[in-house]
């Protein structure tokens, strides 16, 4: 693995110990600056569109531009980050930010841009940003130390929500001093600072012995993997539901303004500004937070704590208690999410992290769309404050989830390192990496009074087999020989099979280690076939095969 600075002195681990990393505090700094550029983008893309277009659909459009690419983007972008230099797709992702920002700065000096081209040219950018987002995020180990991971995640959160507090009314003042396209430019020229950061970064990625997956393969392998990884898999779904019960704050935060407080668009920017500020406060305490309580505890005080804040926001119509509410929420919601970054990115290894990464951010984008729907829809049916206060209460109930879907413990990092699995597979013909499927059958030698326990130690192994990459994995017990056991799993192609054997990790390994222990001196044996082999054989009689190294051989 990659590792481009040293990590300085690692007794201080307080909340911004990870910026004495010199890479990751350029990185850091650099991605402050984008996260101001993205944010007065919104800000002048919608001022743009209200003198466009007096339509509030068109309005509300923007931020659809701007977020939807986050949902369409991330999975692709997270398969290429794994299965290429993630510091290229980075630069790429960023370069093409900075070529459709400078066309919509241009654009817009000329006075040529149209309602829908605006929108085509939001989500265009919005697209090279999310290109970006899960090269960076999975790159983090690379820069800190196993034990300053939590605080760095942290601390890119604070860098968001800095530029969130402030971003806004920076970018309000920017469009009524000079107009639509100065914001527009200024926010073309927030990414150049880090594309220049990516573009010093001397990483040396690891070398792979194999070609890259095509895209489409990738992306399958991480939808795979996080399918049969329920650790994984409980993080999303409880990070979707919690997103989901936690939309109000935001999304309803103009009509909490406006009906609720009586107020105007300065008290609807107030909200923002407080919740934003309760956002960097939560994040700089989340790591003596999670180091304090845990995950599973961690979120269940978070998720009380949020849910009772909801509640008190619907029933006040004061300013201050509200504030005070928004700024609770707010520092909740965001300890939450990054108590759940944090699990995921010391859970998943590093030949899928963008991947798990990207559908992790998929999950939480994809639960703030639905929970906005879904509390407008009954702030519509009922009232704003029947809304609020019933997002809260759902909150409120989502810590009973840790009784049947429990958060993961948060692992060291060396369980999730890789491993390189002893000998090379023998091959006695010629085979391509597309030749397949390749079926594999390992027979093990079991004393029969361990059969119980060897049964149970080959139902953990089975899924590292199928999140790996295997297919169809059963295992089987010869009835006239109750001591012999057959694992058989297949593989698509023989490139497939290869790429399976570089994804274990040390945990994978313990598990087989655990199940091997039950099986006798000389009792295990490894067979790997050729399903359904054409061109393997001699397609005339008169011909001969050939073996792995070109050498005819005869023989029926």
């Amino acid at each position: 693995m990659a590792r481009t600075a040293e990590s300085g002195d690692l007794r201080s681990v307080g909340t911004f110990a990870p910026l004495r990393v010199a890479m990751y505090r350029r990185i850091w700094t650099a991605s402050l600056i984008s996260n101001f550029g993205q944010l007065i983008l919104g800000v002048g893309a919608a001022w743009e569109m209200t003198r466009m277009a007096t339509s509030p659909d068109m309005v509300a459009l923007v931020q659809t531009a701007l977020m939807l690419p986050m949902m369409l983007v991330a999975l692709p972008a997270g398969a290429l980050a794994d299965m290429f230099d993630r510091r290229k797709i980075a630069m790429t992702g960023l370069s093409l930010a900075i070529f459709f920002a400078s066309a919509l700065a241009l654009l817009s000096y000329l006075e040529l841009t149209t309602p829908w081209l605006l929108l085509a040219l939001c989500s265009l950018i919005g697209a090279g940003v999310s290109l970006y987002g899960p090269a960076w995020q999975a790159s983090i180990g690379e820069h800190v130390a196993p034990e300053l991971l939590p605080k760095a995640i942290a601390l890119g959160s604070i860098g968001y929500n800095l530029a969130r507090s402030f971003g806004p009314a920076l970018g309000g003042i920017i469009v009524l001093a000079a107009g639509a396209e100065t914001a527009f430019a200024i926010n073309a020229l927030c990414y150049l600072p880090l594309l220049l950061v990516y573009l010093l970064w001397r990483r040396i990625p690891a070398p792979s012995r194999l070609p890259p997956e095509r895209i489409g393969r990738a992306m399958i392998s991480g939808v795979r993997y996080v399918f049969h990884a329920k650790p994984i898999r409980t993080v999303l779904f409880r990070a979707f539901l919690f997103a989901a019960a936690g939309a109000t704050a935001t999304a309803l935060a103009p009509l909490i303004a406006k009906t609720m407080l009586g107020g105007d668009a300065s008290i609807y920017g107030i909200l923002l500004g407080v919740s934003g500020v309760g956002a960097v406060c939560g994040a700089m305490m989340i790591g003596r937070f999670s180091e304090a309580f845990g995950p599973e505890r961690g979120a269940i005080i978070l998720s009380v704590t949020s849910g009772i804040a909801l509640i008190l926001t619907g029933c006040s119509h004061n300013l201050v208690l509200t504030c005070i509410c928004m700024f609770v929420a707010g520092s909740a919601n965001m300890m939450t999410i990054s108590l759940f970054n944090i699990s995921v990115q010391t859970t998943a290894p590093r030949w899928v992290m963008a991947r798990v990464l990207s559908l992790f951010f998929s999950a939480l984008a994809g639960g703030i769309g639905f929970g906005a729907w879904m509390w407008g829809s009954v702030a519509s049916a009922w009232s704003v404050e029947v809304a609020i206060i019933a997002s809260g209460i759902f909150m409120l109930c989502l810590p009973f989830l840790a009784f049947i879907l429990p958060l993961p413990e948060v692992a060291h990092r060396s369980s999730a390192d890789l491993v390189e699995l002893p000998g090379q597979p023998e091959t006695g013909m010629a085979i391509t990496m597309r030749s397949g499927p390749v079926v594999i059958e390992i027979d093990y030698d079991v004393d029969p009074a361990n059969a119980r326990q060897f049964y149970d130690a080959m139902q953990k192994v089975q899924r590292t087999r199928m999140r790996n990459g295997g297919f169809a994995w059963s295992i089987c017990r010869d009835i006239a020989d109750p001591s012999q056991w057959t694992e058989r799993y297949h593989c698509p192609t023989w490139g497939d099979y290869l790429r399976m054997r570089d994804r274990y990790t040390k945990a994978d390994s313990e598990l087989q280690a655990a199940a091997q222990v039950f099986c006798r001196q000389g009792g295990l044996r490894i067979r790997r076939k050729l399903e359904r082999p054409y061109g393997s054989v001699r397609w005339k009689q008169d011909t001969p095969d050939q073996n792995a190294e070109g050498i005819a051989y005869v023989g029926p």
